[in-house]
């Protein structure tokens, strides 16, 4: 494509600062004429760059130039740097050689203001590269799955997104079993495999329309806690500010709507002995409940 070409030849004038039509021509597998035409469209769009006959002749960047302001501005040449970065960081694309060379035309060094790890603390795989690729290469995969009641089943499924959400990586994709659109948390995928069966893309809802829907569809319970003060460093990343209500004891009233299933259970239950169920009256009983046969266990 003649854009890379175009980049490639700026990026080799800022290096090489002197060089022949003959030897660009060589380079880049293309007639002497075809070079001095993207010459003469590097000039059009403010490139200073310029051609001078005889010996010692040649191509050439005028002296000390950098591309800062022919182009581009100076937000809008960091804001492209920063977000190459962040991709590169990511792992997602192979920005690496595009971010050389803009840093190279531009005369800038992107700050390195992110870096992304996808394993947990525990050193786990989850398979971010490997969805990935499967997504992006349109290939089949397999892996067993864990639902939220710790039942097993295999899958093979066409992914097509991967999709972050309320702290946690999900996979979308269309279930070969079910032959409906699936979401898979992908903490509790195990043994992926990447098969060699390739997939057409098929027509998909949006996954995030799908869950807004179902999120509607199903019924909600209002629940209010009393959470002590030695639980404070949670409260904020479990809960929305506007959820939250400081007392002046320290402690604090949270009042939240969620849909009631085992999950709450669980985590209601993880804040221990500093959490206090106000409302409604029987998921308090539920939680009483639950607190005895724990108790039990441990009589």
């Amino acid at each position: 494509m003649q854009i890379n070409r175009l980049l490639e030849l700026v990026y080799t004038l800022l290096h090489r600062k002197n060089i022949s039509a003959r030897e660009l021509a060589e380079q880049f597998n293309v007639s002497r004429r075809t070079i001095y035409r993207d010459i003469e469209t590097l000039s059009m769009a403010g490139i200073p760059v310029y051609t001078e006959k005889g010996k010692g002749g040649g191509i050439r960047l005028l002296p000390d130039s950098v591309l800062n302001k022919t182009i581009l501005s100076e937000q809008e040449q960091n804001e492209i740097l920063t977000a190459l970065h962040g991709l590169s960081n990511m792992n997602v694309l192979d920005v690496d050689p595009v971010l050389k060379k803009l840093s190279a035309i531009f005369n800038k060094t992107a700050t390195n203001w992110l870096t992304v790890d996808f394993s947990d603390w525990h050193g786990s795989h989850d398979y971010f590269n490997d969805f990935k690729s499967a997504i992006l290469e349109q290939r089949v995969v397999g892996f067993d799955y864990y639902n939220s009641y710790g039942k097993k089943t295999a899958r093979h499924i066409e992914p097509t997104q991967l999709w972050f959400k309320s702290k946690s990586w999900y996979v979308k994709g269309f279930c070969l079993t079910k032959q409906a659109l699936r979401i898979y948390k992908l903490t509790r995928v195990k043994n992926l495999i990447i098969t060699d069966q390739y997939f057409t893309l098929r027509t998909l809802a949006e996954v995030p329309e799908i869950a807004e829907k179902n999120k509607k569809a199903k019924s909600e319970t209002l629940f209010k806690f009393r959470i002590a003060p030695e639980m404070k460093y949670r409260i904020f990343d479990d809960f929305d500010e506007n959820e939250i209500e400081n007392l002046a004891d320290g402690s604090v009233i949270v009042t939240t709507s969620w849909e009631e299933d085992d999950w709450v259970h669980g985590f209601v239950l993880s804040y221990g002995e500093y959490i206090e169920v106000l409302a409604p009256a029987h998921f308090r009983k539920t939680i009483k409940k639950k607190a005895k046969k724990i108790l039990k266990r441990y009589s």
